[in-house]
């Protein structure tokens, strides 16, 4: 018998060097895990430990058949190697020697030894027959596992797919078709999805309560009737006759300078009422001159101040005026000082109002917090620039609702005064449910 030991990096590297050196009829007899090189024990490398044998003596006997058992004449059908992946699975500890490679002349030897390799070997294969290996399955387990991950993935998308329209079915929650228009176009206007929710609910309610049949004039009456309760207050939009101060907040870069100039000229131009300026806004580089330039074309005074103390004696300047439009600086809403700052500015006697100016061109995120931001200041009315900018006009619906403001203005332009009329709902809500522009 010849007995033959391999160390090796794969059970695959084993197979192909026993097959070469000693046959396809090879048996192995023990593997188990072990560790090369290193320092004092440790980084050693892992390897594997391979003991295969081959017997000789059928392979020396000439014509004459050799007698073998059935479970041989199997592994001779069938090559049958043991305990493939257990040295993969876990490190296997075995009382087999170590042993180096030699070559056993069985002649030479106690019969006794070679009958209990024998033995050995069969009842090895008899006892564990799940463990038998052959060389086509080399990789098998590893073909096992990606197919069952494959199935997993297959699975999760399943899953996902399931609960996507789930999903889809509990938004649409069962809203006749005519709504479901409605509805699709108010969301890509960006109206809030809460709104959204409240007005489907209350037309389904309005139609289920009068017992009639939901079809697109009559949902699309209904959802105007609804929008327009958004937009309702007591309240006029125009700058009130009683108001002596106005004062003008927002961010930077939403034309605050521009706006004031165009609402000074319908006050003196339409309602001959003699108009002021107070500018605080001396941070930006000639938004003085820019106010400046309109005061000289309205022929309107102007007073700069650059802290609150200076409000006493620029209200005395303008004593004489109906109406003085307060100007204050862009600045970054998120700026603790700033707003303290400014909320000394806004302290002035008689009857005021503070104006909040938003671009439409805007993320409503943004707007929602810089609305927030400014709502410290008892915010009277909003006006929209920019609108023609812009296709989107959900925000509009969502601020008013949200904070309770009275809607005013909106400019569409940069002309002055042309550019600017008061804000009509009606074309606001048209425009929200007006069919998608190819």
């Amino acid at each position: 018998m010849r007995v033959k030991r391999y160390v090796v990096d794969s059970m695959p590297d084993a197979l192909q060097k026993i097959r070469t050196d000693l046959g396809k009829d090879a048996v192995i007899l023990n593997t188990k895990e072990i560790r090369t090189g290193g320092f004092l024990g440790m980084f050693g490398k892992k390897k594997i430990e391979v003991i295969a044998a081959i017997d000789n003596t059928n392979s020396n006997a000439a014509p004459i058949a050799p007698k073998v058992t059935p479970q041989l004449q199997q592994q001779k059908q069938q090559p049958v190697i043991s305990h493939v992946y257990a040295a993969k699975s876990q490190p296997h500890q075995s009382d087999f020697p170590e042993v180096p490679d030699v070559l056993v002349n069985v002649s030479a030897v106690n019969e006794p030894i070679a009958a209990k390799f024998s033995a050995d070997a069969q009842s090895t294969f008899t006892k564990t027959p799940q463990q038998t290996y052959t060389p086509a399955s080399v990789n098998a387990p590893n073909k096992i596992s990606y197919q069952k991950d494959e199935q997993l993935i297959e699975e999760l998308k399943q899953m996902k797919e399931m609960m996507k329209k789930l999903t889809q079915a509990s938004d649409v929650y069962a809203l006749p078709e005519p709504l479901q228009k409605l509805e699709q176009r108010l969301s890509d206007q960006e109206v809030d999805s809460k709104l959204i929710r409240q007005i489907m609910d209350e037309t389904i309610a309005d139609f289920q309560l009068a017992d009639e049949p939901v079809t697109e004039e009559s949902a699309l009456q209904l959802v105007k009737a609804k929008l327009g309760q958004v937009f309702q207050s007591d309240h006029g939009k125009k700058i009130s006759p009683n108001t002596r101060v106005v004062h003008f907040v927002g961010p930077t870069g939403v034309g605050k300078t521009t706006t004031i100039a165009k609402l000074a000229a319908e006050q003196v131009l339409k309602y001959q009422r003699k108009v002021g300026f107070i500018t605080s806004d001396t941070y930006r580089i000639a938004a003085i001159e820019q106010l400046k330039t309109y005061a000289t074309i309205l022929n309107v005074p102007l007073e700069v101040v650059f802290s609150p103390q200076d409000l006493i004696k620029a209200f005395q300047n303008l004593a004489d005026c109906d109406v003085i439009f307060m100007d204050t600086a862009g600045r970054n809403f998120r700026n603790e000082m700033y707003v303290s700052e400014l909320n000394s500015l806004l302290k002035t006697q008689g009857s005021s109002e503070t104006i909040l100016v938003l671009s439409l061109t805007t993320k409503y995120r943004d707007m929602k917090a810089i609305t927030n931001n400014f709502n410290k200041f008892k915010l009277d009315k909003v006006i929209f620039t920019k609108m023609d900018e812009t296709d989107s006009y959900g925000a509009i619906v969502n601020i008013v609702h949200e904070f309770s403001l009275q809607i005013s203005y909106v400019t569409n332009g940069q002309s002055v005064p042309d550019d600017i009329t008061e804000l009509d709902e009606r074309q606001i809500i048209d425009l929200l449910l007006e069919e998608p522009r190819a």
